[in-house]
């Protein structure tokens, strides 16, 4: 047995870890252990700050439930999200740019018809949504799959509400053949992520805030095109320069538009103010050039 050190401790470990029979796993494994022994030895990481950090990601971890997910959470403040979804979602410029996933995507949302409404019974400002999902080049992308989620007016997510046994605020929609969509909704208002837990902590001791500026999720398939998760957000909207997970993008930024009364795009009379938003997405082919 080597008498290791500080110095031959990283090499070690690398050498330990050579025999595998997965390159990648190979590769990764390698440059996580040097940055995670250069990390230490530029910090010069105490016992005491390493017993912590072993806290804190035990805490992130028990946190976590079917309805909570704080390591996305850690990832999303950290700014990895971000640089992982750049990085792997490079596209041609015209394409609708991909951001944050987010933690409160379910998978078994509604399917809904054009023009339903997928947050009724929700307290909020009525809000009609449309647009078209087209190809870089033009062309109509017919029974795309939109899946769309979002806050209510209070800035919770259905899963959130322990009292709730349905969803609400969340759906799926198919373009129609000319690659179109539309829908109804409440307008979401800008909201604090989850920061009664670890994550919130370490915000806290940045003196950084927890929100996140007013927006709306997407997800979008379609055979033969990249999957495109994305958000739409308000112009004008607050903490679009300091959202808390740095998921901002400047050409995801829309003219949310008011109306203070009079007919809805479906006809309806209004006596009250509601919202209209138009957003085409731009999908990018499978195995096109970035």
């Amino acid at each position: 047995m080597k008498n290791l050190n500080e110095k031959t401790i990283t090499q070690a470990v690398i050498d330990r870890n050579k025999n595998t029979d997965n390159p990648r796993l190979k590769t990764v494994m390698t440059s996580l252990v040097q940055h995670l022994h250069s990390f230490a030895r530029e910090v010069e990481l105490t016992e005491e700050e390493w017993e912590y950090g072993i806290k804190f990601l035990t805490d992130v971890g028990q946190i976590c439930s079917d309805s909570r997910q704080e390591f996305i959470l850690l990832s999303d403040t950290l700014g990895l999200s971000t640089l992982v979804i750049a990085q792997n979602h490079r596209k041609p410029e015209g394409c609708t740019e991909a951001t944050v996933f987010g933690p409160f995507y379910v998978s078994d949302s509604p399917e809904l018809e054009l023009g339903e409404n997928m947050s009724v019974g929700v307290k909020g400002t009525p809000w009609f949504v449309k647009g078209n999902v087209r190809s870089i080049s033009g062309e109509a992308v017919a029974n795309a799959k939109v899946e769309v989620w979002q806050s209510d007016e209070d800035g919770s997510y259905d899963v959130q509400k322990e009292h709730l046994d349905h969803l609400e605020g969340r759906a799926i929609f198919r373009t129609n053949a000319q690659g179109e969509y539309h829908f109804e909704t409440i307008v979401p208002e800008a909201y604090p992520i989850p920061h009664d837990g670890p994550v919130g902590k370490m915000l806290q001791q940045l003196n950084r805030h927890p929100w996140r500026p007013a927006h709306l999720h997407f997800m979008i398939t379609a055979d033969g095109y990249e999957r495109l998760v994305t958000h739409v957000f308000r112009e004008g909207g607050e903490y679009l320069e300091s959202d808390a997970v740095f998921g901002v993008r400047s050409s995801l930024i829309s003219n949310w538009v008011k109306h203070e009364n009079g007919l809805d795009p479906y006809g309806k009379q209004h006596d009250k103010p509601f919202y209209t938003l138009e957003f085409d997405f731009i999908l990018n082919k499978t195995g096109a050039a970035s």
